[in-house]
């Protein structure tokens, strides 16, 4: 799954730490998540759209092959 959690991140201004400490995951869940090794939960889904304060759409494409 593609995702533009790395921009929304900088958009925030806070740092992986931060972000993962927000929705109480690892600093290395988030990384993986923006590098896209890792496709999280729907439920860490919801909870980095809600960080946010937008759809999960707005974070998550899906991989269109």
């Amino acid at each position: 799954m593609n995702n533009d959690l790395n921009v929304w991140r900088a958009k925030a201004d806070v740092t992986q730490e931060e972000l993962a400490d927000a929705v109480e995951v690892s600093r290395q869940t988030i990384n993986a998540i923006e590098r896209g090794r890792y496709d999280p939960s729907l439920e860490l889904a919801f909870a980095l759209a809600d960080f946010f304060e937008c759809p999960i759409e707005d974070i998550f494409h899906p991989n269109t092959e």
